[in-house]
């Protein structure tokens, strides 16, 4: 097959500057190109990159993009024009798989030669479904993704189909390193250092917890951007929460990172993480949790809220534990949810275990396998 990858305006690919869906693409697009697949990525022009290069197999065409930005109208014009660029651009294709708003909504028709249109929706729709007609698959991450794309545009429920997101479980699920027994656990947490992601929350179950005397010895550790270009709340919001881990521990019981770019880096934050807590407050903002699911790959036991898109590989009790994260104390329940794992290694044992077989479904390989038999599939 001859298949077509257009991404959106702001990062590059290969993703030197992050992006989830930037970075599993790119992965994607290699493992079509091994099995002997015609592959182009088309993504923004980056500085010292050259427009047009082939590299292992996939061809790459970087066009003139912008920086992402806090306003949505701004956002919604430069995915505007960067459609209209990428839409010149595109080489004739069998599939075109489509990361921008405006570009499907004329590209079927205006495009024949481009083949199937395939979208994959990376955030909650916004009101686009509604104006998309031709479209050949619409690649929902998650369950609520898909009802919500469904609830915009009925007529699109015959090509809707539930994959998940992607990830390096291999690399993921290398050996630990031995811990000494009076070594710390580690609560941690991968992700954006964003408001909704819950993080205040977070430390009011920090709070609860060190104030516990029959816990074992514990660490916190974030991990993640905070500029607001790569989806953060700024540095601002990093420095406040900065000062609010430092009243409630010690400064040689937390840490406050950068976000891990690096595949090998990233693989081995995971693997320091015992349990990893991602209480995220985003209902429209959270589509499927990549995070969530590499921890899991990593052998950490996930702690989540409770949002639907969650639901598709969180089973509470059996491979995670979730909790409310809308109850009137839902920092205490969080607390008691932690110091329960903190204390019972063998119930962490289980749940790492189970996680980790499952977060295998994922894995790049059987995630590809299953893309290209979808996409030989349509006709």
């Amino acid at each position: 097959m001859r298949i077509t990858i257009v991404m959106g305006f702001f990062l590059p690919v290969p993703p030197a500057a992050g992006g989830a869906t930037e970075k599993s693409w790119h992965r994607l697009a290699h493992e079509f190109a091994a099995q002997g697949h015609t592959v182009t990525v088309i993504s923004r022009q980056w500085s010292g990159w050259p427009d047009d290069e082939r590299c292992d197999g996939v061809r790459h065409r970087r066009l003139p993009g912008h920086a992402h930005t806090p306003h949505l109208l701004r956002n919604l014009w430069h995915d505007f024009r960067w459609s209209l660029r990428a839409g010149r651009a595109l080489p004739s294709a069998d599939v075109t798989v489509v990361h921008s708003v405006a570009l499907p909504l004329w590209l079927g028709r205006r495009r024949p030669d481009a083949g199937r249109i395939v979208v994959m929706p990376g955030r909650m729709p916004k009101g686009q479904y509604r104006f998309y007609r031709r479209i050949d698959r619409v690649l929902a991450v998650s369950s609520a993704v898909g009802q919500a794309v469904l609830a915009e545009n009925p007529a699109l429920a015959p090509v809707i189909k539930t994959f998940g997101y992607p990830i390096a479980w291999s690399a993921l699920t290398a050996p630990r390193s031995v811990r000494s027994h009076a070594a710390p656990l580690t609560l941690g947490f991968v992700g954006r250092l964003h408001r909704e992601k819950g993080l205040d929350l977070l430390i009011g179950a920090l709070a609860r917890l060190a104030q516990r005397t029959d816990l074992p010895p514990w660490r916190v550790l974030l991990c993640g951007p905070s500029a607001v270009t790569q989806g953060g709340s700024g540095p601002a919001y990093a420095a406040a929460l900065d000062r609010r881990l430092a009243a409630v521990l010690p400064r040689d019981r937390f840490d406050v990172r950068l976000p891990a770019l690096d595949d090998d880096v990233l693989a081995a934050t995971y693997r320091e993480i015992d349990v990893f807590c991602y209480p995220s407050l985003a209902v429209r903002g959270e589509t499927f949790g990549v995070a969530v699911v590499e921890a899991m790959a990593g052998g950490a036991v996930p702690v989540v809220s409770q949002l639907a898109c969650f639901s598709d590989f969180i089973r509470p009790g059996k491979n995670a534990e979730m909790f409310d994260h809308t109850a009137p104390d839902a920092a205490a329940a969080l607390a008691s949810l932690l110091g329960g794992l903190l204390v019972d290694p063998a119930r962490r044992s289980r749940l790492a275990w189970a996680a980790q077989a499952d977060a295998r479904t994922y894995d790049y390989p059987a995630f590809a396998a299953r893309l290209l038999a979808d996409f030989s599939t349509l006709k």
